[in-house]
């Protein structure tokens, strides 16, 4: 009973904190104005427009002329609510198939201009514009259509509510062109019904918002005027009318491919006898196909898929690491449209379904209900074990449903179920959640979900699990307070769950002072909170992260932080402790960020204190020890089509006191692109990682990584491309592949080819 009554204790003291912050952040803002914007009538136009009938910074001839114009582009940041530095004028219109933008970018500064020849979607440091179409006018999904300077692309989803940016995981067919000029630039765009959803009434309203971003200046200028006092973007676009009597038509796309290779990888799967697999030619092939359906809802269907990741994941350390480490999904199925299976407690990490060999997915809107539902199996189960294993070539199946239905303004309740089955096991997982727009400021979330699981030695387990939270977002102040609880017999199979049997109360505050001088823009504290325990009423973890923020001109940032932390670890986490351990860690840090020159940027963490050591000797217990921890990352743009990309991680853990090291973990990456023009670039990545253990003080291993990664791509636009790649990989490991007590056996110094795949893959896209 008094472990019960100081957790709840301590969890309305926690919940107090977070009640207090968001009060006085109401009464802070209570002077906040609603914005109030006017509407946009877009012309039907007789005839296309064309960027040479822009030339002179304004409309000559034909269709230019025709079109509707806007401008007083209004900031954001840094100055919310003043004019932008430079002027901007955009022109609208649209014929039977196409909406034109057409972006006119004046600049007293033409030479200052950021704009680099790169691939597509990597060039957000550079100048930029923008238009965001919200075609449901319903302020909570919105199609992101953004390009640079010298006309490369990027384009995206933007799913009210989050505090991320657009989705550029989405891609589509459209066209875009840009050209510098005396006084600024110019850029046109045609984006295609066909590449669009919405409602099927003859008289369209879409919500629109037109962005131009100047990095040297720190600045977001928009129309209409969206500010920075005012959660959300949608909530503030004008309304476009007279967009009549159009549609995507009969919109089928196909996209087969076909893939050719020859590699040689090292094959674990028997624990006994490691060896090495060879194939000098393996073909493969399959098909993507999207339907739309009543002009909203998108079915797509994968047919032996290549799901294989063109992209490389980010380097990020995974040494003593007590929970499992996230990597986003990189995959373009799984990713397209996936805002519709997203809930409070992440319940969908594509991820897990590791190989699939076919997937369906339906995806979109229906009036005023949001659908989203997936049926996917996985083979890699059958693959990860040993020839002549029961499970060989036995396949897992994923189905998801997903529907949320809008209610009030921006607020929307739904529903949403998960199952994975494998061979007479399962994991499902089914429940309700709601998302309220509360003013202009506020959003809150909640969630209720159960599981019932059922292992292969025929174990079960269920229990529930429950979110909660609370974002308050205006100019000066930002606030998320969370509540969460997971059950003892919670699992999610399908999403991604770091540990069970917690309650954990979180809290986020950050405010800005905005002097917005010639060189500090802003400056402000930030303080982190979180307390959780388990359902016995232990505490479990406790940690206060104060912080202070600066935003310098020039875009250069500057945070310095002071953590404390309290872990407990369990006998039931590490078998080596007989009672429970409690550790009391501080660690001190600074981060930083510079795009001061227009050809370099500069980033880092430097972080030094204490960390517990989750792999000590066997029988021994963890131990809180001295650690040093560093990145440091610089991205050098020499010429307008070179982009080298380098990134350095550094962690060091030692014996407290001054003792002996622990072991080094070293990190260098460094990435190449070569834009030839914007289809075709050849992209170089080389990466060296090594693991220096002290074998008397640790169960890890020296283990030394080099790999490298050559692909030339040819994209004219998505769907259709060419890819050719190589990647080879080395490693310290013994020739004779032996197994000790700690895995693979390892030499000091030697490497081996460990692995190495040349391939060779073409899609093309059918657009009927």
């Amino acid at each position: 009973m008094g472990l019960k009554m100081l957790f709840y204790s301590r969890l309305r003291r926690s919940l107090f904190c977070s009640l207090t912050i968001l009060l006085l952040s109401f009464f802070t803002f209570a002077q906040d104005t609603e914005i109030v914007t006017s509407g946009l009538h877009i012309p039907r136009l007789t005839a296309p427009p064309e960027l040479e009938q822009f030339l002179e910074m304004k409309p000559l001839t034909g269709a230019a002329v025709e079109m509707a114009k806007v401008d007083r582009f209004t900031q954001s940041q840094p100055r919310d609510g003043e004019t932008s530095t430079q002027k901007t004028d955009a022109y609208l219109g649209y014929d039977d198939k196409h909406l034109y933008i057409i972006f006119v970018c004046f600049d007293a500064e033409p030479d200052k201009i950021r704009g680099r020849l790169t691939r597509r979607e990597n060039a957000f440091d550079d100048d930029f514009v923008e238009v965001t179409l919200d075609t449901f006018h319903d302020q909570r999904h919105g199609f992101v259509f953004w390009s640079n300077p010298v006309g490369v692309q990027a384009d995206g989803l933007w799913n009210e509510g989050g505090n991320d940016g657009p989705d550029f995981s989405f891609d589509t067919v459209w066209d875009s062109k840009a050209k510098r000029t005396a006084q600024g630039y110019i850029v046109w765009m045609a984006i295609p019904f066909k590449s669009l959803r919405f409602s099927s009434e003859d008289k369209q309203q879409w919500g629109v918002v037109l962005l131009r971003r100047i990095p040297r200046n720190n600045e977001w200028s928009y129309y209409p005027r969206v500010s920075s006092r005012i959660q959300g973007r949608l909530n503030q676009a004008t309304v476009a009318t007279g967009l009549e009597n159009i549609s995507p038509g009969r919109n089928i796309q196909l996209i087969p491919y076909g893939v050719g290779r020859s590699f040689r990888a090292l094959d674990t799967r028997d624990a006994n006898v490691p060896s090495f697999v060879r194939k000098r030619a393996e073909f493969d092939g399959g098909l993507d196909a999207k339907f739309v359906l009543k002009d909203s809802l998108v079915l797509d269907v994968a047919l032996n898929p290549d799901f294989s990741q063109v992209e490389s994941d980010d380097p990020q350390p995974t040494v003593n690491q007590r929970f499992e480490v996230f990597f986003p999904e990189k995959r373009p199925f799984f990713l397209e449209n996936s805002g519709y299976f997203q809930t409070p407690i992440n319940l969908l990490f594509t991820r897990r379904i590791a190989d699939p060999q076919f997937g369906v997915r339906l995806s979109g809107k229906l009036g005023r209900y949001n659908i989203g539902t997936l049926f996917a199996d996985d083979e890699s189960p059958g693959k990860s074990v040993a020839k002549g294993d029961p499970l060989e070539d036995k396949r897992a199946k994923f189905t998801i449903a997903r529907v949320s239905r809008d209610i009030f303004r921006q607020s929307s309740i739904g529903a949403i179920y998960t199952d994975r089955e494998f061979e007479g096991s399962y994991n499902r997982v089914g429940g309700v959640d709601a998302t309220f727009k509360i003013g202009q400021n506020l959003t809150t979330e909640f969630q209720a979900v159960t599981s019932a699981t059922k292992f292969l030695d025929g174990r079960t387990l269920d229990g529930p699990a429950y979110q909660a939270n609370a974002t308050y977002a205006s100019r000066k102040i930002f606030y998320n307070g969370s509540f969460s609880d997971r059950s003892v017999g919670f699992r999610t199979q399908s999403g991604f769950l770091q540990r069970a049997d917690v309650r954990d109360v979180s809290n986020f505050a950050r405010y800005r002072f905005r002097p917005e001088g010639k060189h500090l823009i802003s400056w402000g504290p930030v303080l982190i909170m979180s307390h959780a325990w388990d359902h016995s009423g232990t505490k479990l973890n406790e940690s206060y992260i104060p912080q202070l923020d600066f935003e310098f001109a020039r875009q250069n940032f500057l945070s310095v932080y002071y953590a404390t932390e309290d872990e407990l670890l369990r006998p039931q986490d590490f078998g080596a402790l007989t009672r429970n351990l409690n550790l009391h860690r501080v660690n001190k840090g600074i981060n930083f960020n510079s795009r001061y020159f227009s050809k370099v940027t500069v980033g880092g963490e430097y972080r030094f204190g204490q960390r517990i050591n989750f792999v000590p000797l066997p029988g021994a217990i963890p131990s809180l020890e001295d650690r040093v921890t560093s990145n440091l990352f610089v991205t050098v743009n020499p010429v307008t089509q070179l982009r080298i990309e380098n990134t350095y991680i550094y962690e060091r853990l030692k014996q407290r006191g001054g003792g002996a090291s622990i072991f080094n973990n070293h990190i260098a990456r460094s990435k190449w692109n070569w834009q030839f023009s914007r289809p075709l670039s050849l992209r170089l990545i080389f990466q060296y990682n090594t693991l220096l253990a002290n074998e008397n003080l640790t169960v890890l291993r020296t283990t030394k990584n080099f790999n490298a990664d050559f692909l030339v791509t040819y994209l004219p636009h998505p769907g259709t491309g060419l890819y050719v790649g190589y990647n080879s990989n080395l490693q310290n490991l013994d020739p004779n592949l032996r197994y000790t007590d700690f895995g693979l056996a390892r030499t000091r110094d030697r490497f081996i080819n460990d692995g190495k795949q040349f391939f060779v893959k073409f899609s093309y896209l059918f657009r009927m």
